[in-house]
């Protein structure tokens, strides 16, 4: 039995676990809180830790935001900033972010097969069934976005920098401050309004909306987002560290 050590990276926390090619869990989920300033080499330092508390695994896969393009960092929102999400923004951080081969880095850090991803799209791998073309928005610090057809992933699109209206984009309109500034009701409003834009444009045969927001939408405005979608559990995040590589081997 072939087993996984899912990492999933957010702004606030990182937690991680490992999982046998099922997708059930071989261990209770280890969670430490993101340090700041977080520069590449403190990351794969915090990753490495977190997973000795963790049994050995055969391989790894390991979702954190931004764009992530064959592993390799394109930009990442979050850990260029001097204390976490919505603080300054460290102009050398910027630098060694962007185009950190974070798949070498951690393959040689842990040992093991590597396999680094968007974490929504991890987080949706967890869920998708395979069949047609399925969406999936997990609401959270941000907004995070995966598309996949017949089970492929395609390539990651940042929709979170759509602009809404003038210097805001779907990320800060859609993100956890704004809901803790509005409500749920208000906030989850939104959240049917983003659905409504983006129907058009995909014509998704399912939508899955998760992460740790979905927990607040309002059972009115979920009504409203259609048939089509379902509102998926945030611990999808971890199943789909193991499921990945199913899908990509087809």
């Amino acid at each position: 039995m072939t087993t996984t050590l899912a990492i999933d990276c957010g702004g606030g926390g990182i937690k991680g676990s490992v999982l046998d090619d099922t997708g059930t869990m071989r261990a209770q989920p280890v969670r430490v809180p993101t340090p700041y300033p977080l520069s590449p080499a403190l990351f794969v330092e915090t990753l490495t830790a977190l997973s000795q508390q963790l049994p050995k695994a055969d391989r790894a896969t390991i979702g954190l935001p931004g764009m992530i393009r064959h592993g390799v960092v394109i930009k990442t929102p979050h850990y260029i900033t001097k204390s976490g999400p919505r603080s300054k923004v460290l102009p050398e951080l910027v630098e060694a972010w962007e185009g950190f081969d974070a798949r070498a880095a951690l393959t040689e850090a842990l040992g093991i097969p590597c396999k680094v991803l968007n974490d929504a799209e991890v987080h949706a791998a967890g869920v998708i069934t395979g069949q047609g073309l399925e969406v999936v928005l997990t609401l959270g610090t941000g907004l995070g976005f995966a598309l996949f057809d017949g089970g492929h992933l395609a390539p990651h699109l940042e929709l979170s920098q759509i602009p809404v209206k003038p210097d805001v984009v779907f990320d800060n309109y859609i993100g956890e401050p704004e809901r803790r500034r509005l409500g749920d009701a208000l906030w989850s409003r939104r959240v049917v309004r983003l659905v409504d834009s983006l129907r058009p444009v995909f014509l998704w045969d399912r939508l899955y909306v998760g992460g740790g927001n979905s927990r607040h939408l309002t059972p009115t405005s979920t009504a409203r987002l259609g048939d089509e979608t379902v509102i998926v559990p945030n611990g999808a995040a971890l199943v789909g560290g193991s499921r990945i590589w199913l899908l990509e081997s087809r």
